[in-house]
């Protein structure tokens, strides 16, 4: 698989997760730069301040102080041109209130339930 994007930024609070997660899109040369960041609120900086261009977004739902959906309604107020990136809800959550709310966002690509696979990978290279 070549890569497909050029950078990948990672938003989950869960260090497991994030290694896993970034060791997977690493091996699978997802894309070519993979920014990891444990804190939404940080990732809206990095956004903010241009820090970090992704192509792609993999952002998790259930986070302290900031969830996936505040991160989103920040991400909205962001003056960046956000037509060429791509946000995946990565979450553990099945439940169905989640799953409604991130699919009638307007930034959310595709909800995919964790762990992140080759597989899930393979499909958004499609």
């Amino acid at each position: 698989m070549t890569a497909s994007y050029h950078t990948c930024l990672l938003i989950d609070d869960n260090y497991i997760d994030n290694f896993v997660a970034r060791k997977l899109l690493e091996s699978s040369k997802f894309a070519t730069n993979i920014v990891v960041s444990q804190s939404p609120a940080e990732a809206v900086t990095m956004l903010r301040t241009g820090a970090v261009k992704p192509d792609v977004i993999f952002l998790d739902i259930r986070m302290p102080l900031m969830n996936g959906f505040e991160f989103l309604d920040e991400y909205d107020k962001i003056d960046i041109d956000k037509s060429g990136i791509k946000i995946f809800l990565l979450s553990s959550s099945f439940d169905p209130t989640d799953i409604k709310k991130a699919l009638d966002n307007k930034h959310i690509t595709q909800f995919i339930h964790k762990p992140l696979t080759y597989k899930v990978l393979e499909d958004l290279h499609q």
